[in-house]
C-alpha cells in the first residue's frame, strides 16, 4: 500500500510544527501562573513579617515564625493543588479530543487547495555582515614638538662684569643639552614614522584578506541562496506536476493527493492514526488500512488528587467499563472520519468507493508475536457516504446500516473476520 509522499511529509511536517508550537504555549501559560502564584504568596508573605516583625519583641517574633511556617505550608498546598487542577484541566482537554474524533473534523473543509502547498524563497540575511565593515585604518601619530633652545638669561650689573665665565658655561651647556633634546626628538619622530608606515602596510594587508573573505563568503552565501531557491522551485514544481496529473486520474497522484489530506488530518498526540492506501483505478476504489494506538498507549487516568502526607499527586484509574467505552467509540470514529475527510477533499470525485479497515498493531497475548489485529471492516460507495448528516449520527450505528464488520470488545483485543463484508 501507498505511503505518505514526500509532499506529504513536508505538510506533515508543517502541521506538527504548528501543533508543538501551540504545547509549548500552553506549557508556558501553566508555568507562569505556577510562578506567579508562588511569587504573590511571598510577596505577601514577606510584606506582612516586615510589618509585624517592625513591632514585635522577642517572643512575637518567635511566634511569628511559626505562623509564617504555618503560611509557608498552606502555600505549598495551594500550590499543589494548582498543579492538579492543570493536570485534571489537561487530562480532560485530553479525553475531550479522544472523544470527539469525528466533530473535530466536521467542521473542517479537508479539500486542500495545492496552490497552498507551494512556498515562497526566505533568504536568511548574511551572516558575516562583520566582513562588510572595512578596518579602520590607523591614526597618523602626532609627532612631539621640536625641543627649543632655551639660552640662559644674561648676567647684568656686577654680575654682567664677574659672571661672563658663568654664562658662558651655563650657555654652552643649555646648547648641548638642545642638541641631545633635539637628536632624541629626530629618533622618535623616525620611530613613530616607521611605526605609522608598518601600520598602515599592516592595515592594507588586513583590508585585503578581508575583501578576499568577504568575496568568499558572499559567494559561499550565494551559492547557499541559489540551492534554497532550487530546492524550493522544485518542490513548486512536484506541486504543478501533482496538480496535472491529479487532473488526469494519474494512480500516482491521486495516492499522493490522499497522502497529502491525511497529513492533513490532525489526531490528538494520545491517539495518532497510521494510514496506509492504494487507488484502484479499475473500480475507482481507494483502499485504506489505519493503524490506531493499541488500548494500553491511550490514557486511564480518572482524575489527579494531592496526598498531603506523602506530599505526592498521583492519578486514579478510570473503570474498566470507561476504557472499554471510550477506546470503542474511538475505534468507530476513524472509521466513520477517514471516509468522510477523503470524500470532501476528493472534489473531482475520482475516488467513487472506500473500503477501509482499522486496526493496531500489537504483541499477540496467545503467541507473543507482532500482529495486526483488525477491528473494523467497511465499505461505502461515495455516492451514498455524501448524503449521511455525520453531526447527529452515532458511528457504531451507521457502521451497521453501512453492513461493516465491527469487532464487539477491540478493548480486549478481540480481532473481526473482514471477509463477509458488504462491498461498496
Amino acid at each position: 500500500m501507498a505511503r505518505r509522499s514526500f509532499l506529504a511529509d513536508l505538510n506533515r511536517a508543517i502541521q506538527a510544527s504548528a501543533r508543538e508550537a501551540e504545547r509549548a504555549q500552553r506549557r508556558r501559560e501553566r508555568e507562569v501562573r505556577a510562578v506567579q502564584r508562588t511569587t504573590e504568596q511571598r510577596r505577601k508573605q514577606e510584606a506582612r513579617l516586615r510589618q509585624q516583625a517592625a513591632k514585635a519583641s522577642a517572643a512575637e517574633l518567635r511566634r511569628l515564625e511559626k505562623e509564617a511556617e504555618k503560611e509557608a505550608a498552606a502555600a505549598h498546598l495551594e500550590t499543589r493543588l494548582a498543579e492538579v487542577d492543570d493536570l485534571n484541566a489537561e487530562l480532560q482537554e485530553v479525553y475531550a479530543e479522544i472523544d470527539g474524533l469525528l466533530a473535530a473534523t466536521l467542521s473542517v473543509d479537508d479539500h486542500v487547495n495545492l496552490e497552498t502547498l507551494k512556498q515562497e524563497v526566505k533568504h536568511p540575511p548574511f551572516d558575516r555582515p562583520d566582513l562588510e565593515r572595512p578596518i579602520p585604518a590607523p591614526a597618523k601619530p602626532e609627532s612631539p614638538e621640536m625641543p627649543a633652545l632655551i639660552e640662559p638669561d644674561a648676567p647684568t650689573g656686577l654680575l654682567g662684569l664677574f659672571g661672563k665665565k658663568g654664562h658662558a658655561k651655563r650657555l654652552e651647556e643649555a646648547r648641548r643639552q638642545h642638541e641631545d633634546d633635539s637628536l632624541k626628538w629626530k629618533v622618535t619622530v623616525k620611530r613613530l614614522e616607521a611605526e605609522y608606515k608598518t601600520a598602515l602596510e599592516a592595515h592594507v594587508r588586513d583590508e585585503e584578506r578581508r575583501l578576499v573573505q568577504l568575496e568568499a563568503e558572499r559567494a559561499r552565501y550565494a551559492k547557499d541562496c541559489e540551492a534554497r531557491e532550487a530546492k524550493i522551485a522544485e518542490q513548486n514544481a512536484a506541486v504543478d506536476k501533482l496538480a496535472s496529473n491529479l487532473g488526469y486520474g494519474v494512480v500516482e497522484a491521486v495516492e499522493e493527493y490522499v497522502a497529502i489530506v491525511m497529513s492533513n488530518s490532525v489526531y490528538p498526540d494520545h491517539f495518532p492514526v497510521i494510514t496506509e492506501f492504494q487507488f484502484d483505478p479499475a473500480h475507482a476504489e481507494l483502499r485504506v488500512r489505519a493503524v490506531v494506538p493499541a488500548p494500553d498507549q491511550v490514557p486511564s487516568v480518572k482524575a489527579y488528587k494531592y496526598t498531603k502526607a506523602s506530599d505526592e499527586i498521583t492519578g486514579s484509574q478510570l473503570s474498566k467499563k470507561a476504557c472499554k467505552d471510550r477506546y470503542a467509540s474511538a475505534v468507530h470514529q476513524v472509521a466513520i472520519r477517514i471516509p468522510h475527510e477523503v470524500f470532501e477533499a476528493d472534489r473531482r470525485g475520482i475516488i467513487q468507493s472506500i473500503s477501509l479497515e482499522v486496526g493496531t498493531e500489537t504483541i499477540h497475548p496467545a503467541t507473543g508475536l507482532a500482529t495486526y489485529l483488525p477491528f473494523v471492516a467497511v465499505a461505502s460507495a461515495r455516492e451514498t457516504f455524501m448524503k449521511f448528516d455525520l453531526s447527529s449520527v452515532v458511528p457504531l450505528a451507521t457502521l451497521d446500516h453501512l453492513g461493516a464488520a465491527v469487532t464487539k470488545n477491540p478493548y480486549e483485543l478481540v480481532p473481526i473476520d473482514p471477509t463477509g463484508v458488504r462491498k461498496a
